[in-house]
């Protein structure tokens, strides 16, 4: 099973997503929060889940969708997976991948 590491950018970026919502439903916060973590917990066993990110070539960047949220991730190695973000899908993500 691959460990899983948050970038700081990720983990901010959750928290943002959590409040924004939360300011008009906390519970439904609280489930798209909880649904992003457990789609991220999947790449334990499948770190490839996700569709490779094309416009990286130096890098094994991929990202995997729960709801309109793309997340993006590395992968270092079969045992190492690094969350690099989250980002709704109307975002342009490139600036903040390359």
């Amino acid at each position: 099973m691959a460990k899983i590491i948050w970038t700081n950018e990720a983990a901010s970026r959750l928290e943002d997503i959590h409040d924004y919502i939360a300011s008009e439903n906390p519970s439904a916060a609280h489930k798209v929060v909880c649904g992003i973590y457990e789609k991220i917990q999947l790449l334990r066993s499948h770190p490839r889940l996700g569709q490779r990110y094309e416009p990286i070539t130096d890098r094994e960047v991929r990202e995997v969708l729960y709801g309109h949220y793309r997340i993006a991730y590395l992968v270092k190695s079969e045992q190492h997976i690094e969350i690099l973000g989250i980002f709704h899908g109307a975002m342009d993500i490139k600036r903040y991948l390359n």
